[in-house]
């Protein structure tokens, strides 16, 4: 039987202490502040982070260098007879094509799967991945299973403010304005490759209600007579994040909700302040 390593990038939000403890590598991902480079989770802490976001530094998000991505993968094949790497969606990042690219010189060691998921719904495909390496499938056969997997989840993110959006030219200034006036919270989805608008809220009451609805009609109807995973993200105050897990309990009890913070690639582009749900179909061997 092979020996399979799990690998993944900071988005899917598991921490450095987290992956030694699961078994796996997780590749952190670069940001520059004020042209300044830091590395998630290694040399920049979310506290760090949201400190830097609420000074107005100008940060921007970037992918790692294929001397980073090869370095991981040479230093798990000294241990393992295969590698499957799981990056964020390619529809949200180049890093993932980078990856596959770089992948085709390892003849068949190395497995990269756009399964087209980031933070919390990526985190749950790393956990598949180990757990089908632990049952003792091979890479490829746990890369099909991934890939069969890619589009059977969904995320729904409110946004607190409108100012990361119109920086990141998803909002004009003027609708950013109006928005602000009238206490526009957007609701954002992840279904597949990328970031999509998905309604508009007048304060978080009714956004938290939009996103608790939509989730319901996905688990009702999309998924229907099928089990999922449930779980959390947020760039809010950990107390608020709380609340909110408690409000997801109440509203789908029998769930064991997972919490993440989102990863600081999302956060970058919507700030502090939000919250996420999300969902992930169970993956049946």
């Amino acid at each position: 039987m092979k020996k399979v390593a799990i690998a993944t990038d900071s988005n899917s939000g598991i921490t450095q202490a987290e992956a030694r403890k699961m078994g796996i590598r997780v590749l952190p991902m670069p940001f520059y502040i004020n042209e300044e480079l830091f590395f998630e989770d290694v040399t920049l802490t979310q506290e760090e982070f949201y400190r830097r976001l609420a000074e107005d530094a100008d940060i921007s998000t970037s992918q790692p260098s294929p001397g980073d991505v090869t370095d991981l993968w040479d230093q798990l094949l000294e241990s393992y007879d295969e590698v499957v790497y799981i990056p964020m969606s390619s529809g949200l990042s180049a890093s993932c094509q980078t990856a596959l690219m770089l992948a085709g010189d390892y003849r068949g060691k190395v497995f990269v799967a756009d399964n087209q998921r980031i933070s919390i719904t990526q985190r749950q495909s790393v956990l598949d991945a180990l757990e089908m390496a632990q049952a003792g499938m091979d890479a490829q056969a746990i890369l099909d299973m991934l890939i069969r997997e890619r589009l059977e989840s969904s995320i729904y993110i409110t946004v607190d403010t409108l100012k990361y959006l119109k920086k990141g030219g998803r909002v004009t200034a003027a609708g950013a304005a109006i928005g602000t006036v009238l206490n526009i919270k957007p609701v954002l989805t992840i279904q597949g490759a990328k970031l999509d608008a998905f309604a508009k809220a007048r304060g978080w009451k009714t956004a938290k209600k939009i996103m608790l609805d939509a989730m319901e009609r996905d688990i009702t109807q999309r998924f229907a007579g099928q089990e999922v995973h449930l779980a959390a993200a947020y760039t809010c105050t950990d107390e608020e994040a709380q609340e909110w897990k408690g409000e997801l309990a109440a509203r789908f009890p029998g769930y064991e909700i997972h919490m993440d913070r989102l990863s600081l690639s999302v956060a970058c582009h919507i700030g502090a302040g939000s919250m996420a749900v999300g969902c992930s179909r169970v993956v049946r061997r």
